[in-house]
């Protein structure tokens, strides 16, 4: 017997049903904002990874040669491929551009809780405007989720930074200070110790000294002291930037879960400006369950011309996001449902074609309807019903013809009655035995 890979997940039908219901509560607030949904390949060139961070990161992806001789990887992230598809039509895109895609994503790293080998994500994008009013936007969209999924405000809190206000500050300090090592120091600080993360600090440059006082100056997060402190436009227009941002999301609706945090830097390199994580309020999940920002550099790094961008991604599969619903018991019912089960009582033409217009039919109006495919018998046929959560059994038989009607039966109840032939189902609405009891 084959098993299945490690990292992998299989998702039977009542576990996908519950699935489906996060990924449609997720898009359908995405969709209320005005994103449009996108399609994007599963295979790239695993260039488009090793060019900007090196040929060591292979390690990290699945990626191999192919039949023509080029290296391509299963997509470990949507972002870069996003901003190619921005490269490819930058000039006929209207601007601001919005984008919207839920598809699975590949990475060969370390199984844990919450982070597998294949996972899906919903990546959110705006391109073509660096106003406030777009990163307000988008956490007001990652809150409006949040709220879809059931979570209220004190469940969750997005912990919000700005990346120019730390790189300002370690440029403060000193020139020798290599600030993206020591913003991924920032990054990490909250899962290490503090010897070690002061370590990291000073392998970046900084003197312990500088480390500790850095480390005070966030832990303390008042912001009028950080732009004293580093006496730069840098900082000052990054506090500015960040407060306009949170002044746009009070009238978004999304202030109240927004919480300043510049220990939040979020690792990777290309964020620019405002970031943001989500985190359980509670504390129940220890780590992030999604996050995003500002990445402004992005399209022109990808051949593009300058293209200010913001957005995020949220794990709607094999992630910390189903981890959380669960814990805060808000997802949704692992569970699968039928409403119309018709049954073949019989199996003439007469008894075959009047079952099958009538499943047309209830199909027609939008119904989920099964039917039997194996010849079983009328017991057979009705645990079958039964075990597909069928909420009505339409009954077709000799005796049901004879008399121009079909037997209806609440499979909740038990009840059971008869509706004219030549009236069911009805143009519209959903019949049930309750139409037509008496």
């Amino acid at each position: 017997m084959y098993q299945g890979l490690k990292g992998f997940r299989d998702f039977y039908p009542e576990e996908m049903a519950a699935h489906r219901a996060v990924i449609d509560s997720v898009e359908a607030v995405t969709r209320r904002y005005g994103f449009r949904e996108i399609g994007t390949p599963r295979l790239e060139r695993a260039e488009m990874w090793t060019d900007k961070s090196g040929d060591e990161i292979v390690e990290e992806l699945y990626a191999f040669e192919d039949k023509g001789g080029r290296m391509v990887t299963l997509t470990p992230e949507l972002t870069p491929t996003v901003a190619r598809m921005v490269v490819a039509r930058q000039q006929a895109l209207s601007k601001p551009i919005k984008w919207v895609s839920t598809r699975p994503f590949w990475r060969y790293e370390q199984v844990q809780q919450g982070r597998f080998r294949e996972f899906y994500q919903t990546n959110v994008d705006t391109f073509g405007t660096d106003d406030p009013r777009a990163d307000a936007e988008i956490i007001a969209v990652a809150a409006d989720m949040m709220r879809e999924l059931g979570l209220p405000a004190e469940e969750f809190e997005f912990r919000v930074s700005h990346r120019d206000i730390l790189g300002g500050l370690f440029e403060s300090m000193d020139d020798a200070v290599d600030t993206e090592a020591a913003i991924r120091a920032v990054d990490k600080s909250a899962k290490i110790e503090t010897e070690e993360y002061y370590g990291l600090l000073t392998e970046a440059g900084l003197s312990r000294a500088e480390a500790e006082e850095f480390d005070r100056l966030l832990t303390r997060g008042d912001l009028d002291e950080l732009v004293e402190f580093a006496g730069t436009e840098r900082v000052e227009d990054a506090v500015e930037n960040l407060r306009d941002v949170l002044a746009e999301t009070e009238r978004l609706g999304a202030r109240e879960v927004c919480t300043v945090s510049l220990e939040t830097a979020r690792g990777l390199d290309y964020y620019t400006g405002v970031v943001f994580e989500c985190f359980d309020a509670k504390g129940r999940v220890s780590r992030s369950i999604f996050g995003g920002g500002r990445y402004d550099d992005l399209i022109e790094q990808f051949g593009g011309q300058p293209t200010p961008a913001v957005g995020f991604a949220v794990g709607v599969m094999n992630s910390t996001l189903p981890e959380l619903l669960e814990v805060a018991d808000v997802f949704p019912e692992e569970a699968i449902s039928t409403d119309y089960y018709v049954l073949t009582a019989g199996d003439s033409d007469e008894v075959l074609d009047v079952a099958a217009d009538v499943a047309g039919d209830l199909r027609a109006l939008g119904h989920v309807v099964e039917t039997d495919l194996s010849g079983r018998g009328f017991g057979s046929q009705m645990g079958y019903a039964d075990s597909i959560e069928a909420e009505t059994v339409v009954i077709v038989g000799e005796r049901d013809l004879a008399d121009d009607v079909v037997t209806l039966k609440d499979m909740g109840t038990g009840d059971q009655t008869q509706a004219p032939l030549d009236s069911f189902p009805p143009s519209e609405g959903r019949p049930t035995y309750e139409d037509y009891e008496g």
